[in-house]
């Protein structure tokens, strides 16, 4: 697969770091933001940590209308969260390319809105790159190193019975939940009552995300999805608006020209 690194936005910086990591480079050191057990058991599940490679994209959100009394999608900011991590994670996997990858495994994502402007925000994408020692190619269905958020362990946990990473999934919905009249305060003071209107906000914005997350694990044709996290984050946007982001590994079993060896091993599978 060809990488245009100016295409993507990777910086000189970054092809310097990355050329240094090459296998076979004199004085070549690998990187990586595994634990001591995470990377002896990557190692024993028959896979070589290349080095740390990241994604980073600096996006600025744009502005919506909501009307104070509606719950409604704030689609503007759901595809603005939802791009600015794409681009992330796709200069992550170009730089596991860069390195002949096969996966890139323990993902981080990590979003920070900045000082410097209320509606600019860093989404950083981080994992280490790992290659198959067997030369088997362990690349998905659209030709990506896989990414993966599980940790080492449970990296090795999911080779051993059987299954293969396909890539990270996601899904991104932020909502703005409809302010309560003042008569429905009223009528509730002193009452134990469920707030409906809240409950089918936060019902809907969930379903909304989840829902997307599953679909970027049919398009790549996975038979699952292990590790799901269901996040909830106000960032910068006040009590009434909230984003819901699903994310998982997407997972199948293991082809049968991806037979992996199956070592014995006990280690502590604690970090």
């Amino acid at each position: 697969m060809t990488v245009d690194p100016a295409a993507l936005g990777i910086p000189q910086d970054a092809m310097d770091r990355l050329a240094e990591l090459q296998p076979g480079t004199k004085g070549h050191i690998f990187t990586s933001d595994l634990t001591v057990n995470e990377f002896l058991l990557v190692k024993q599940a028959g896979f070589t940590p290349l080095g740390l490679v990241l994604g980073t994209s600096v996006y600025h959100c744009g502005f919506q209308v909501t009307r104070w009394s509606r719950n409604q999608e704030m689609s503007v900011l759901s595809q603005a969260m939802y791009h600015a991590r794409e681009l992330a994670m796709t200069r992550m996997q170009a730089e596991a390319t860069m390195l002949g990858a096969d996966g890139i495994v323990g993902v981080r994502l990590v979003v920070e809105f900045k000082e410097w402007g209320s509606d600019a925000a860093e989404f950083l994408a981080v994992g280490t790159a790992v290659k198959a020692d067997d030369g088997k190619s362990w690349r998905n269905d659209h030709g990506q190193p896989f990414t993966s958020d599980l940790s080492g362990q449970d990296f090795w946990t999911l080779l051993q019975a059987g299954y293969a990473p396909l890539g990270m999934v996601m899904g991104v919905c932020v909502y703005h939940v409809a302010h309560r009249t003042l008569g429905n305060i009223l009528s509730n003071l002193g009452q134990n009552t469920e707030l409906p209107q809240f409950t089918q906000a936060l019902y809907d914005a969930r379903e909304l995300a989840m829902a997307r997350m599953q679909k970027e694990a049919e398009s790549l044709h996975a038979e699952g999805i292990v590790g799901v996290q269901l996040q909830q984050e106000n960032h910068i946007w006040g009590s009434h608006t909230t984003e819901f982001f699903a994310i998982g590994t997407a997972v199948r079993p293991i082809r049968p020209d991806h037979e992996i060896a199956r070592p014995q091993l006990v280690l502590s599978l604690d970090r």
